[in-house]
């Protein structure tokens, strides 16, 4: 695969709108702000993922949304926790869907798109939604041999309906003004990220064990820092991601990593060479989060405490190039 020029940016900040975990009381640290607004008006979490991206290139900004939650209540109330007067005056990060000029899905399931919907009401007509091809397969849960449970999927004729331009490949592609690197499909390069067991998908007419085609991370190049890489599930792997990100990039230095790693339930088993992997990696900042699981969360917090960040929703990332 040919290397594809990212531009660098003089700062990325990136809001977690939607989380699994809220805690108001957590400390802000030197890159993390946390929102406290009280409820009922403060962010709410539920078990999805969504992310607000601000990229910052001098006079150049541009922003993203970078998955959707599991649904439009949470994302657009959580929205407009960001963009209320109590946030304004804490100096946080707005969450003005009006300044979105595209959304990047990282993969088909519903705790990542079930937002789009919602949130294309309110956006202008044609947004660009950027995903893999394969993210409109059909899926299903293995729960065992004789039951298996249907995963909800997206609805193609809904979404162009709604408002949506799709826009869907499998190669790696730059957007923003070439400042944000979409991974396409992710290369697989370690021999234990293996997908998720109890997860099919029907592929030329026949089930299979889910390959996760269509799962993709992005990443942002901070000036003299390094990339800063973000996932959804992880699906295909957070090394493989990161690796394939550093590879594509032609840039080694990894200045943070963010995202969903899924390592809970039949990938607990993966933890310690994962955690063995991103200390090879070497990231200034890491902030597991989603559907990573307690269990591999703890482990990063023991494990890399150096770098470690524990997320919550209303949590926003302030990764600052050098001057």
């Amino acid at each position: 695969m040919s290397a594809m020029m990212i531009r660098e940016a003089d700062k990325v900040e990136i809001v977690v709108l939607v989380d699994n975990y809220s805690d108001f009381f957590l400390s802000d640290t030197d890159v993390a702000k946390r929102l406290r607004v009280l409820p009922p008006s403060g962010p709410l979490s539920e078990p999805g993922l969504s992310y607000l991206i601000k990229v910052y290139a001098g006079s150049e900004t541009h922003t993203l949304l970078f998955d959707t939650g599991i649904s439009g209540t949470c994302l657009l109330h959580n929205a407009q926790a960001f963009a209320s007067s109590m946030a304004v005056m804490m100096g946080q990060v707005g969450a003005n869907f009006k300044d979105i000029e595209a959304v990047v899905l990282s993969h088909g399931h519903f705790d990542h798109f079930g937002g789009l919907l919602a949130f294309l009401e309110q956006a202008k007509k044609g947004m660009p939604v950027f995903l893999q091809m394969d993210a409109f397969v059909s899926r299903r849960f293995k729960v065992n041999p004789q039951l298996h449970i249907d995963m909800p999927g997206m609805d193609e004729m809904a979404l162009t309906k709604a408002g949506a331009k799709l826009e869907k490949t499998k190669e790696a592609q730059t957007i923003a003004s070439d400042l944000v690197l979409l991974s396409g499909k992710v290369a697989r390069q370690t021999d234990f990220e293996k997908g998720m067991p109890e997860m099919e998908a029907r592929i030329n007419e026949e089930w299979i064990l889910d390959p996760f085609y269509d799962d993709q991370g992005l990443a942002v190049n901070i000036k003299g820092c390094g990339l800063v890489v973000v996932g959804g599930c992880s699906h295909a792997g957070i090394i493989n991601t990161v690796k394939h990100l550093q590879k594509i990039s032609c840039i080694d230095k990894v200045h943070a990593v963010l995202g969903g790693f899924h390592l809970s339930g039949e990938n607990e088993k993966i933890i310690d060479p994962t955690i063995r992997e991103m200390k090879s990696i070497n990231p200034d900042y890491i902030a597991p989060m989603h559907c990573t699981g307690w269990k591999a969360i703890s482990r990063f917090a023991e494990q890399m405490p150096e770098c470690f960040i524990l997320n919550a929703v209303g949590t926003t990332y302030i990764f600052q190039g050098q001057k």
